[in-house]
């Protein structure tokens, strides 16, 4: 299978879901836990047939669906089949999707020399490395804790180590970025839009609104 591109999965025209990072994401407002199993129950044997496994998470009132292919790094066209399947089954269900409020968190850390500090981080959090993207990067193998990545940087102090990485749906860009502003935070770049966009709190600590738009991949 090969790795579909942001603007080729945009043009599977996808309702309910986001693509957010490396993979595909929708909430289904299941109103009961009894509903959300009986939902995951028959995810779990439509992806069974398909011999296509997506990562679920169950809460009480809802069941978050997350769709990628760990042998490209990516979402391909197994995953918008599926993707296509789970909405079949949540319509059948009564039930509604959304991406709304979805994000998907990764950690950047700021270093000079991420070849000294990645074994740390590595060793405390339990995570494994790996080559992302982009750059070096230490990753939970079973996708719980946020991936973190490390950014050349300079030694001049002093300097904000850490931020945080929000990957969101283009559509709620700017809606978070007006809430931000509102909180008393700043834009403080959007020269690498609509790739990702820095915006800062009142005391300077950066983070990114990241999208799939305008990346490599």
């Amino acid at each position: 299978m090969t790795k579909l591109t942001g603007s080729q999965v945009a043009a599977e025209g996808l309702t309910g879901w986001a693509h957010l990072y490396n993979g595909l994401h929708t909430r289904v407002r299941s109103g009961s836990f009894a509903a959300g199993l009986a939902l995951v129950d028959a995810i779990g044997a439509a992806a069974e047939e398909m011999d296509h496994h997506p990562d679920l998470d169950l809460r009480y009132s809802h069941v978050d669906v997350r769709l990628t292919s760990h042998d490209t790094g990516g979402i391909t066209a197994r995953d918008i089949r599926l993707a296509r399947t789970i909405s079949g089954l949540v319509a059948e269900a009564g039930l509604s999707q959304s991406f709304g409020g979805l994000t998907w968190l990764e950690l950047g850390l700021d270093s000079p020399d991420h070849a000294e500090v990645a074994p740390f981080w590595e060793a405390v959090m339990g995570l494994e490395h790996r080559k992302g993207d982009y750059d070096e990067e230490v990753a939970d193998p079973s996708g719980v804790l946020p991936t973190i990545w490390f950014q050349q940087s300079g030694r001049e102090e002093p300097r904000q180590r850490w931020h945080p990485d929000l990957w969101v749906d283009p559509s709620e860009v700017q809606p978070r970025i007006d809430a931000a502003v509102a909180a008393g935070g700043k834009l403080e770049s959007d020269a690498e839009a609509p790739s990702f966009w820095v915006l800062a709190d009142p005391q300077g600590n950066r983070v990114c609104l990241c999208t799939w738009q305008d990346r490599r991949g």
